[in-house]
């Protein structure tokens, strides 16, 4: 039975190849995206535009916050994972 469902199965392997690698690409953007050093470099980003003033006060506020919720998430995942990574 293993033969014949591989053999049947063969056209759809072009599909099953992009859904691993849509796979990588979504696993390797969520590690950047929950990275503490990428966030901490965010922040100083943040504050670097509010100093220029090239951000508000209320910008600066709830980027702040959106930040320190990632910085958060990726910290609680990192504490449940053991490698770093948000889940």
């Amino acid at each position: 039975m293993g033969l014949i469902s591989e053999v049947l199965l063969l056209p759809f392997a072009p599909v099953r190849g992009s859904a691993w690698v849509i796979r990588q690409v979504l696993t390797e953007a969520e590690r950047i995206y929950y990275d503490p050093g990428t966030i901490r470099t965010e922040l100083s980003r943040l504050e670097e535009q509010l100093e220029a003033g090239e951000i508000t006060e209320e910008e600066f506020d709830q980027r702040e916050d959106e930040l320190l919720n990632r910085l958060e998430t990726a910290s609680r995942g990192s504490a449940g994972t053991g490698d770093g990574t948000a889940r």
